[in-house]
């Protein structure tokens, strides 16, 4: 691999030249700055990362916080993995890279901190988990650009991205009343969460929109993942009134509640009708095709990379973000 003296010599530049044309440009004349750079490409010459991290104090590296529960597959959820593609595509295209982050319990209002500042990292995207870890808020207030996913935090460089919730929850169970249903069960996501909270919230306000009675028993919290469905929804069969449809507030929890029906010999729409929330592949792929409250996650990924790299370039925080969703209506919730 070429080095900066070869390059230096090849120009008849000094190697602090060349460093200055790649750290600090500016300050380089046009002419020089584009024979220099002609050089490098002819000869496959390519900056240190560590070298230019130490003269620009910015690394071209965004840290990304996932708290993710150790006994739940986290990086596994679909949901997640297209957040992910949308963040690091767009992040990508303006030259920055993602570092997964892991934190310390021993000292929690240091462990992200020092992570970040160790690795002179230039951002941070925060994915809620639900755990309430207070190093996310001690990192919120730091200083550091941060940007939040679903889970509102307040600091001098903060902002967060989420979906409508309570709108797109609304929507779900207005579309249930407009299909004839009247005893509307929910399977909610985690209390700790947001997403988890704002739709049970949609829920409910909308069962008060219609008239309808909102019934503590069918009302059944759940984890966002496929066997907590298939829990939640046994636990509604067996209610002393059945409900003849149920809002999921997650779409594997929504295909662990098709299973569910179907081991108890009834079906879908027929006896009960479905609703989920997210729209993963797998929502048009099961059998019937489960109608859902469609989140933009690629979308969702690409506000965030592009809220971050805002305030790294020296913009304030920009107001929060929520993104529209869209009902897909498919055959669960359909007769």
């Amino acid at each position: 691999m070429a080095t900066i003296r070869e390059l230096a010599r090849l120009c008849g530049v000094s190697p602090a030249t060349v460093s200055r044309v790649f750290n600090n440009p500016e300050v380089v004349n046009a002419r020089t700055r584009d024979e220099v750079l002609r050089a490098a490409q002819q000869i496959g010459y390519q900056p240190n990362a560590s070298a230019r991290t130490l003269a620009t104090k910015k690394s071209s590296m965004v840290g990304l916080v996932w708290d993710t529960d150790h006994r739940r597959p986290g990086w596994r959820h679909p949901y997640f993995q297209e957040i992910l593609i949308g963040l690091k595509t767009a992040l990508s295209g303006r030259g920055y890279h993602l570092l997964l982050l892991a934190t310390s319990e021993e000292k929690p209002e240091e462990s992200y901190v020092h992570a970040v500042r160790r690795h002179n990292l230039d951002g941070v995207v925060m994915i809620d988990s639900g755990n309430r870890d207070p190093s996310l808020g001690y990192l919120a207030e730091s200083g550091i650009a941060c940007v939040s996913l679903d889970r509102p935090l307040e600091g001098p460089r903060t902002t967060y991205v989420t979906s409508d919730n309570v709108g797109g929850a609304r929507q779900a169970v207005r579309h249930l009343y407009e299909q004839g249903r009247r005893s509307i069960a929910t399977i909610s996501g985690p209390a700790g969460t947001g997403p988890g909270t704002d739709r049970l919230r949609g829920y409910v306000e909308e069962l008060a929109a219609l008239g309808l009675s909102q019934r503590p028993e069918h009302v059944v919290e759940g984890d966002f993942y496929l066997s907590g469905g298939v829990a939640a929804m046994r636990r509604l069969l067996r209610a002393p009134e059945q409900p003849d449809a149920v809002f999921v507030a997650g779409d594997e929890m929504a295909v662990g509640a098709l299973r569910a029906i179907a081991e108890a010999g009834l079906k879908v729409p027929e006896d009960i009708a479905v609703v989920g929330f997210d729209d993963i592949e797998l929502a048009g792929l099961v059998i019937p095709g489960l109608t859902t409250v469609a989140q933009d996650k690629a979308g969702i990924g690409a506000a965030a990379a592009e809220a971050v790299v805002a305030m790294i370039n020296g913009a304030d925080a920009p107001p929060p973000q929520v993104l529209p969703t869209t009902l897909v209506v498919r055959g669960s919730s359909r007769l």
